[in-house]
């Protein structure tokens, strides 16, 4: 695919030319009315499936356990919900039963559950890299998310058979999801402007964050009114639906689509022509393994998807069994956090261009900034082709400010379980704040090596996935472990992990193209 660009580019003489300006003199700048910024939206549709499909189990594990509330702390809520059901919870158990079936799992086993979807993930992400060079990112991410859609229609009969299928299941559910994520970012090597990659990629970004919203809202309501298997069903099926609409609507590159104006053509081929970065497969690995910038954005997103992970697998479950709320309650709560998120990301990506278009702050300011006081929104899992490319988040996470701030907030929650409000209150801050790192941490692979975004995009979901795996996992054990410090110890922890990766990322962390990274010539081409 990239060839094919590479080639009008060259014939087009756009290269040469080397002006922007001359690009932007076209009437390329449309706004939310360019096909890019379509396709922006269509992700944002299909990242909302996904994002739902791996937290639909979240919502759900509470109404299929009969043991999922832990026993009451001391110094635990007194202050209800301002719902009627909170003093029906015994009932609303009653009418489980009759509904859905119910399994007796340990808070372990629900850990080890909830992980399950991250033990083979960090493995996809760099073969994804080269699949979606060799077919793709069209094809492989609308089969992505078909598959994935469709194995989410079948986890009921898993959790049915028992417990060692239902994992299976889902570890090869999560294979398949970051492989619909990882091919669909290669799109975004040949269709973001550097100057419109944040805004670009935070739309579609928060797809995932809405998605969060939406499973945590309806969830529990579904869950406590028709049954928990339904909303395996409903949310598979919109995803069969996301994948059908992204077949039909989505192309690899500007050059080959339908539709697309001869001036919003080449302002995208002009401004990525501009970028002394081209795609390549020649990888400097020795020089990678010794780039202090690069470890610290992959040590940084190992230990802030370990923060994100736990908050939104644990979230309904802590608000179940700490706050006494019923499940369609705590769906609702927890969906609070992240009813702000969906706006502000976008907000922060046009904040970060706008500051860096107008030179107000340097790249790297805006980026350590908005990492310390503003958090990137999980969830997202993706990747690049071998291009230049925008980044996402993953995974998903709620809505919260950088690192410090949502830190603090979490760990302050064991302190303040007594008092609802309270807690709900620190929970949707640390949200809110934590959707400013998209425009941090999480966009930095692009600047330092914008030529192998793919690959460094595979390397950071990597490190997320392996926090993915353990961060739950961990979880579930010290809550076992002690069910009166076992939430306080889990919360401590997150924040000592996180400040962590914060601080080894504001010392190393750079904003320029590293050396390894840039045009390498040829003898031929110097002697031209």
């Amino acid at each position: 695919m990239s060839t094919t660009v590479e080639a009008e580019v060259t014939g087009e003489g756009i290269v040469n030319d080397g002006n922007l300006n001359t690009a932007q003199a076209h009437t390329s700048r449309k706004g939310f009315c360019s096909v890019r910024h379509g396709l922006a939206f269509i992700m944002h549709f299909c990242n909302f499936s996904i994002l739902t499909q791996q937290m639909n189990m979240s919502i759900a594990i509470p109404a299929m356990v009969n043991n999922t509330a832990l026993p009451s702390l001391p110094n635990a809520s007194t202050e209800k919900p301002p719902t009627e059901s909170q003093d029906n919870w015994n009932e609303t158990l009653k009418e489980f039963k009759v509904v859905a079936a119910m399994y007796d799992w340990s808070p372990e086993i629900q850990g080890i559950i909830l992980s399950s979807l991250n033990f083979g993930s960090f493995l996809a992400p760099i073969p994804s890299v080269f699949l979606v060079e060799l077919f793709g990112a069209k094809y492989l991410t609308g089969a992505g998310i078909f598959i994935s859609s469709v194995l989410n229609l079948f986890i009921p009969l898993a959790a049915d058979t028992g417990v060692t299928l239902l994992i299976v299941l889902r570890v090869i559910q999560g294979l398949v999801q970051v492989l619909a994520l990882t091919c669909q970012y290669s799109i975004w090597a040949r269709w973001a402007p550097p100057m419109e990659r944040s805004q670009l990629t935070t739309i579609a970004q928060s797809g995932s964050v809405l998605g969060c919203f939406i499973i945590f809202l309806a969830g529990g309501h579904i869950c406590q009114t028709i049954g928990w298997p339904y909303v395996f069903y409903i949310f598979g099926g919109t995803g069969c639906a996301c994948s059908f609409l992204w077949i039909l609507l989505i192309y690899d590159d500007p050059v080959n689509h339908p539709f697309i104006s001869t001036s919003e053509k080449e302002y995208i081929i002009f401004s990525l022509a501009q970028e002394d970065s081209p795609p390549g497969w020649s990888l400097p690995i020795k020089d990678m393994l010794k780039s202090l910038p690069l470890w610290s954005i992959l040590i940084f997103h190992f230990t802030d998807y370990w923060h994100f992970f736990l908050i939104t697998m644990y979230t309904p479950i802590y608000i179940n069994s700490v706050l006494q709320a019923n499940i369609r309650d705590s769906g609702i709560l927890s969906a609070l956090p992240f009813a702000s998120a969906s706006i502000f990301i976008v907000l922060e990506g046009l904040l970060a261009d706008f500051l860096l278009s107008r030179k107000i702050l340097k790249l790297i300011t805006i980026r350590k900034l908005f990492t310390t006081i503003g958090k990137n929104q999980g969830g997202y899992r993706g990747g690049y082709g071998m291009h230049r490319a925008a980044s996402y988040s993953l995974c998903v996470c709620p809505p919260a400010p950088g690192v410090l701030f949502p830190a603090a907030l979490s760990v302050s929650l064991f302190w303040v379980r007594s008092s609802f409000s309270t807690t709900m209150v620190f929970l949707m801050l640390s949200s809110v704040i934590k959707s400013l790192i998209q425009s941090g941490a999480f966009v930095s692979f692009l600047d330092i090596a914008p030529r192998y975004s793919a690959l460094l995009r595979g390397l950071t979901q990597i490190f997320s996935y392996m926090a993915g795996a353990i961060s739950p996992t961990v979880a579930g054990f010290l809550i076992e472990q002690d069910s009166e410090f076992g939430w306080r110890n889990v919360f401590l922890l997150a924040a000592v992990v996180g400040i962590s990766g914060l601080v080894f990322y504001l010392i190393f962390a750079q904003a320029e193209v590293q050396d390894w990274a840039k045009r390498r010539h040829s003898p031929t081409c110097e002697q031209i």
